[in-house]
């Protein structure tokens, strides 16, 4: 002990240099350790999107199958792009006054709107403002629902109709109602 007491100095140099290879082993270990840790998080990050890759390239041929079954239906809803735009909204708005009309109501105003383009579509709209009883409305919005190529009601305004009425007339409900339709046509 009385050659520690005398170089203090030199047993604190033996002492640092020891513990500086136990210092860079423990720093390495846990620099080793902490990677294996994070490339463990990322492998189960990942493995679910792997899993999914997996189930697309087990039923590849399946969904296939159903893609194409989809694209026939929904030629089906929609107008061809062989169609003309100018001649798909003529003939939808034509078509639309025929099924409010037959369904008894009067149409007062019918505007085609210019059409939007969105993905594969062409959304081509009609505005109408029709007048007459709620059961004609129910009846001509049946219409359009079995309508193909699909048409779709994107916006509906209905409020009573302000109107004097007669002693001879029969008590109904009557309404006014501002409609917009939209019918899709395929772009190619």
């Amino acid at each position: 002990m009385s050659w520690l007491r005398l170089h203090q100095r030199t047993a604190w140099i033996c002492g640092l240099t020891l513990l500086l290879p136990l210092a860079i082993y423990l720093n390495a270990m846990f620099g080793m350790w902490g990677m294996r840790q994070s490339s463990q998080a990322e492998i189960e990050r990942i493995e679910p999107r792997l899993a999914r890759l997996q189930g697309l390239i087990d039923y590849e041929s399946q969904l296939r199958k159903a893609s194409t079954a989809v694209d026939s239906q929904v030629l089906e809803l929609v107008y061809p792009a062989t169609e003309d735009q100018a001649t798909v909204s003529a003939e939808l708005q034509t078509n639309v006054r025929d099924i409010f009309g037959k369904a008894g109501l009067s149409v007062s105003n019918s505007q085609v709107l210019p059409a939007r383009e969105q993905g594969n579509f062409d959304y081509i709209a009609v505005k109408l403002t029709v007048s007459g009883d709620l059961p004609a409305l129910d009846e001509a919005l049946a219409g359009i629902g079995a309508y193909l190529p699909l048409v779709l009601v994107e916006s509906l305004d209905v409020y009573p109709a302000r109107e004097s009425r007669g002693k001879d007339e029969v008590p109904g409900q009557q309404v006014k109602a501002n409609l917009q339709l939209l019918s899709l046509r395929a772009i190619q």
